[in-house]
């Protein structure tokens, strides 16, 4: 057996496996439709033909498949009656063809023939999901968080339109996608979990991305629904949790001795978040065994447009003041950008520190003074974009973050 011989007996043996795995799960479901036309043997035979068709020639090939065209349209005429669907006709086209594949790619053919196998497997599974599962609502969002990530976001230039240079028009369209997305998260979770612990995984995951976000979907939701105050309250919470922690990993990749002067406040603003979070969500679990039913909407487009303006104006007023200031007004300018998110603020603070710029003590009164200015704007965010009840508890657990941290500070 030569070298040249070698590809070639792999991707015939390839093409085999291929073809007899699509056609198992085929004559599987031939047992519900026995008038399918192609079960183990046909799809395996399928394969074999692709493969030779494509080492003996494309012309060979493609008679090959024109017969095999022909054989699907003469058999989906015949089960037609009995079986409308045109998956197994479609799937008999596809198995040559992933066969040829197999002899040019082996292992792309063989991952394409497991996910294709897969994918004809889960049938059930999809069908409930589609029909059963999915509403028209769940739908139209998804729809349009695809759209505006898939079609409009690419479209958007990518330089700054703005005198300072800070404002790019996908990076604020990319926060409109991120708080759909966030909602998205949290009705999925929802749905998978349950109100009572869903919301509370979604908020805490999506805290790594947007805090600010989170909140707002969050609010949003519990206009929506205001029986979800108290779960949407505890997630809401546990996103500023997990934005902190990477906060601190943020501060510690740029400037180490700054993150360890502020270990103390920070760690004691965590373990607080933590601690309101869990206690509201058993108080209101005392309250009511069963979580709230969900209705099917997962965001509000206008409610992320008119977010991502009001944090692009925040960008603007921070960057005209520190060109105005310069140093001088770092603190302040941080205080701004940490109105729309921790990180980049806590980044440019430790950058500042670790530059000599800003002494140390002063940095780490700066990291307190980022607290309370999200504190601040998330407030009053969660007022906005929920109700009453929601911003009493998110209000309650960020000034309670803030009051330690400041404590501890002094110490």
């Amino acid at each position: 057996m030569t070298s040249t011989q070698l590809p070639s007996i792999m991707g015939l043996a390839t093409a085999s496996g291929i073809g007899l795995l699509i056609g198992l799960v085929r004559e599987r479901a031939n047992a519900e439709h026995p008038n399918q036309i192609a079960g183990l043997r046909t799809h395996a035979l399928a394969a074999l033909i692709g493969a030779l068709g494509f080492w003996l020639g494309t012309a060979v090939l493609v008679v090959l498949l024109a017969g095999l065209v022909l054989m699907a349209a003469l058999g989906y005429r015949r089960s037609s009656e009995s079986d409308p669907g045109l998956t197994g006709e479609l799937t008999l086209l596809l198995t040559p063809l992933l066969g040829a594949l197999a002899m040019q790619v082996p292992s792309l053919a063989a991952g394409l023939g497991v996910a294709i196998a897969i994918l004809l497997q889960a049938k059930a599974s999809l069908h409930h999901f589609s029909r059963v599962l999915l509403s028209e609502q769940e739908l139209h969002d998804g729809l349009v968080l695809l759209a505006s990530a898939l079609v409009v976001l690419p479209l958007l230039p990518s330089g700054a339109v703005d005198p300072w240079g800070v404002l790019r028009p996908d990076a604020v369209w990319r926060l409109v996608v991120l708080v759909m997305g966030v909602g998205v998260l949290g009705h999925i979770a929802q749905r998978a979990a349950g109100a009572r612990w869903g919301l509370q995984l979604a908020g805490f995951f999506a805290g790594f991305v947007s805090s600010t976000a989170t909140v707002a979907s969050y609010g949003a939701a519990v206009r929506r629904q205001p029986e979800l105050a108290a779960f949407a309250a505890s997630a809401a919470l546990l996103s500023n949790l997990a934005s902190l922690l990477l906060m601190a990993v943020v501060v510690a990749s740029v400037s180490l001795p700054l993150a360890t002067a502020g270990v103390l406040p920070l760690t004691g603003a965590g373990v607080t978040l933590l601690i309101v979070a869990l206690l509201g969500l058993r108080a209101q679990s005392g309250q009511s065994s069963e979580p709230p039913k969900l209705n099917g909407r997962s965001f509000q487009l206008r409610h992320a447009v008119l977010l991502a303006v009001a944090i692009s104006l925040v960008l603007l007023i921070s960057a005209a003041l520190t060109q105005v200031m310069g140093n001088a007004g770092a603190l302040i300018t941080s205080a701004l950008a940490a109105l729309a998110e921790w990180h980049a603020a806590a980044a440019s603070l430790a950058q500042l520190a670790a530059a000599n710029a800003l002494p140390l003590s002063n940095a780490r009164w700066g990291l307190v003074l980022l607290l309370v200015s999200s504190a601040i704007a998330k407030t009053a965010l969660a007022f906005i974009s929920g109700n009453r009840r929601y911003g009493m508890r998110v209000a309650f657990g960020l000034w309670c973050m803030v009051l330690v941290a400041a404590a501890l500070a002094v110490l």
